[in-house]
């Protein structure tokens, strides 16, 4: 069984409230379950990823590993250490990293997703950390036609394929 070790907010932020209802598009209404994998999230926060940024917005229930968490967290102070970020910068991807996380779901890397790293996947070779993301998304239990995984990594992208997944 799947852990979720964090939901985020029910309470949605005053411009949720105020804004105005915004049609579905049918893709939206198809897909249920969005995992977020690391790639994706670090080319939005430090790279303003249109596309990554477009997946974040749509209307899905967004799922994401603690892995991700930990990966980006990592990725922005990679990024300010290598001079890469100012200072400024660096605060706004920490709040926007931290609003994501409050607005997630967040798995658990569990003792049975670290023992489905261990087993081949579909599409070979895949690193540990990439691993961990593609078990984790296998132990969601949902069905793969309504589930859809925005990453930037190919090796992730066609693992999702090979299940039946969507990828954005």
């Amino acid at each position: 069984m799947t852990r979720i070790v964090a939901k985020r907010s029910r309470r949605p932020s005053r411009a949720v409230r105020k804004a105005a209802p915004t049609a579905v598009s049918v893709e939206s209404a198809v897909v249920g379950i969005r995992y977020i994998e690391s790639s994706a999230l670090v080319a939005a926060l430090l790279e303003h990823d249109a596309e990554a940024l477009k997946s974040f917005r749509a209307r899905a229930r967004q799922v994401t590993s603690a892995l991700t968490l930990a990966e980006a967290g990592r990725a922005i102070v990679r990024a300010r250490v290598g001079e890469r970020l100012s200072a400024d910068a660096e605060r706004a991807a920490v709040r926007a990293l931290r609003r994501f996380e409050r607005r997630c779901y967040i798995v658990a890397v569990t003792d049975d997703v670290l023992a489905r790293v261990r087993r081949p996947f579909s599409v070979e070779p895949v690193r540990t950390l990439d691993a961990v993301h593609i078990a984790t998304v296998e132990s969601l239990g949902e069905p793969p036609q309504l589930m859809s995984v925005v990453t930037r990594d190919y090796r992730v992208r066609e693992n999702a394929k090979a299940l039946g997944c969507s990828v954005e």
